[in-house]
């Protein structure tokens, strides 16, 4: 038993156990964020990006149950970056978080900044005012608790009849049944210097009519069926076209007498127009129906690549980020193959674990059981083998005493012979020939038959536990998988985020389950089979030894 309390422990050893930190020795824990800044031909200094983290990508037992002891490191791993964290679910193993880093630019190749975590007392350093840049004038993200207020400096408060999606794009997103959301003039949206409006919008249904966004009569930015339209006083701009029920990023910009418009990141149309006031009542989501969320209002016209970073970094199924393991050193190394078994490990969720572990035991046991039934068989036909020579070879003056002279501790027949001989010794007299009636010889048969059953018990003892593995192995590795899945899907359907990397670990940890079942129930199935062949041999030996002793004291010793 203590080797496999052994290989236990050696199994349990491939959980991931890391105890290191280059910027600050309190914090225990990091992993590097690769950036690919494809497509992104001009530098853009201190965006703001989206670090989405689940059980694929990050191990949330090793964090404080509140994320207080997140920190986000720049490249030098020295730079504390600013962050702010949107939504936190350390239960459902999700987390969504803006990170203000440096730079970005697809000219840098090895780009990345650090994620620490592991100090139980850290307090929170986010902060969602001071990472905002000085142009961004509104921002509304849509949280339940601040439904119709404004996260930006300037602190602007909306006004209508919406409602709160909890799965939305980035946490919480706005649900509008065609009602317009109203921001009240502001000096702070002057276009004077330029304008930027940019939103995820996810219609429910098309085509529809209605208009995401307008200012009087001055700007319309609208859905015409399927397509957007962007009218500026009397020009009116057509391009790009939308889909039902899918999130999409639409943006304009105006300056210097040019209008842009964006979807997904792509420009779709362009054209000269008037300068407008856009320092009156905004009105957003007349007569749309559907989602909206990180709906954003700059003072000037963003360039085409800040509009396509948007897009790209704030999709579910953003590319921009990778977050992998940190492989320490302070020249920040490239990481290795992949461990997938301990990525399946990380993103195992409690349920999986408890079943994996409970399977353990069983394969535990199933060993024991094979390695213990194994040694006893061989054993048994070993000594039932020297036994059987020698009582074959006895004759009628020795058939009696072949219990001395001869050590055979573990066979059966033996013990069986013991037990035949003890009920001859009962009806044998001193000074008298052994003379064995009819009835004699079938209490005889009585007692070693008795002793048959026992021995035959003692061969099967244990063999349940394999028959256990065999069928309920593969039901309980299908339980773990099943709740896995489901608990996977709740979590992402929760947290809005339905991009392949958060889906995938899920799924793949779940999956282990039933691996780990049916690795439980196949050695079981082969060693069952193979040492019930060896016992049943062992049986029918017993069967025959006893008819054949038997027989032979009833010729040599039974009344003529």
């Amino acid at each position: 038993m203590k080797k496999w309390l052994v290989l236990l422990s050696l199994v349990m050893g491939l959980f991931p156990i890391s105890g290191f930190a280059e910027w600050n020795v309190d914090w225990t824990q990091r992993k590097k964020i690769s950036i690919n800044a494809v497509g992104i031909t001009q530098a853009i200094v201190q965006p703001s990006v989206v670090v989405r983290l689940h059980s694929g990508n990050f191990d949330f037992t090793a964090v404080n149950i509140d994320g207080s002891d997140i920190r986000f490191i720049a490249q030098d791993d020295k730079t504390e970056l600013k962050y702010f964290v949107e939504k936190f679910d350390a239960v459902n193993e999700l987390a969504i978080i803006w990170v203000q880093i440096p730079q970005i630019s697809s000219a840098d190749k090895d780009a990345h900044f650090w994620l620490y975590y592991g100090n139980e007392n850290a307090a929170s350093t986010a902060n969602p005012k001071i990472m905002l840049d000085s142009h961004l004038v509104a921002k509304f993200q849509f949280s339940d608790k601040a439904l119709l207020q404004d996260s930006s400096p300037s602190g602007l408060f909306a006004s209508g009849n919406i409602t709160a999606q909890k799965a939305g794009l980035i946490g919480e997103s706005a649900v509008l049944t065609g009602e317009a959301l109203v921001i009240p003039a502001n000096a702070a949206t002057n276009a004077s210097a330029g304008f930027t409006w940019s939103a995820w919008v996810k219609p429910s249904a098309l085509p529809q009519t209605a208009s995401l966004y307008s200012q009087e009569n001055n700007v319309d930015l609208a859905i015409a069926a399927q397509n957007l339209t962007l009218k500026i006083a009397e020009i009116v701009l057509t391009g790009g076209e939308l889909k039902p029920a899918v999130w999409q990023h639409i943006a304009f910009t105006l300056n210097a007498g040019k209008a842009v418009m964006y979807l997904n990141g792509v420009e779709v149309a362009t054209g000269d127009v008037p300068t407008v006031d856009t320092a009156t009542d905004i009105k957003i989501g007349e007569g749309f129906t559907g989602e909206v969320d990180e709906l954003e209002i700059a003072n000037i016209a963003r360039s085409a690549d800040f509009i396509k970073l948007i897009a790209s970094s704030e999709s579910v199924d953003s590319q921009l980020l990778k977050i992998a393991e940190g492989e320490g050193g302070e020249d920040g190394e490239e990481e290795g193959e992949a461990n997938y078994l301990g990525i399946l490990i990380d993103s195992l969720t409690l349920d999986a674990k408890i079943v994996i572990g409970i399977l353990a035991v069983m394969f535990a046991i199933s060993v024991w059981v094979m390695w213990s039934k194994a040694m006893l068989v061989s054993r048994t036909d070993k000594d039932n083998k020297r036994f059987l020579a020698r009582f074959q070879k006895s004759n009628a003056s020795d058939l009696l005493e072949l219990d001395k002279g001869g050590k055979y501790p573990h066979s059966n027949l033996f013990k069986l012979y013991q037990a035949g001989l003890r009920e001859i010794k009962k009806r044998q007299h001193e000074g008298e020939k052994l003379s064995l009636s009819g009835a004699s010889m079938d209490a005889i048969k009585a007692a070693i038959d008795a002793d048959l059953v026992r021995e035959t018990q003692r061969q099967n003892a244990g063999m349940v536990l394999l028959t256990i593995a065999i069928s309920g192995g593969p039901f309980l590795g299908l339980l773990g998988t099943v709740v896995g899945v489901m608990i996977t899907f709740a979590a992402i359907a929760a947290a809005g985020d339905v991009n392949v990397n958060a889906i995938a670990p899920g799924i793949a940890a779940a999956l282990l389950a039933t691996v780990a079942g049916l690795a439980v129930a196949i050695p079981a199935l082969f060693g069952y089979n193979y040492l019930a062949s060896r016992i049943k041999n062992i049986t029918i030996a017993m069967q025959i030894f006893v008819d054949e002793f038997v027989t032979r004291s009833a010729e040599l010793f039974g009344k003529e």
